[in-house]
């Protein structure tokens, strides 16, 4: 949960506010002691940050799992919205072009 918040850019108060859960106990989640959240509390942690539950708990992503939790394809996504319009469309054209040298339609 922390390399989540941690990759989103949130604090443990930005997911308080997103799931109600007290910051208290989502330390407590956090903490060395670390303990798991019930499940209807890690359902609502996992929503709120945009994963599933088993890559809540585990930190991996399930084998079915969209590929936009692959890590790398997260990151990019990331610095595309972070550039300016203009730059975003040359990166794309980028991204095109090594699809296409690629071979992969």
């Amino acid at each position: 949960m922390r390399a989540e918040l941690d990759f989103l850019g949130l604090t443990v108060k930005d997911l308080s506010a997103r799931t109600g859960i007290a910051q208290g106990t989502l330390n407590c989640y956090l903490g060395v002691r670390a303990s798991m959240p019930p499940a209807d509390i890690a359902t609502k942690i996992a929503s709120a940050l945009g994963v599933t539950v088993e890559f809540l708990v585990t930190g991996q992503k399930a084998k079915k799992q969209n590929r936009l939790f692959d890590t790398n394809v997260r990151s990019t996504i990331q610095i595309l919205l972070e550039l300016g319009e203009k730059d975003a469309e040359t990166m794309l054209g980028i991204a095109k072009v090594l699809k296409k040298q690629s071979g992969k339609n």
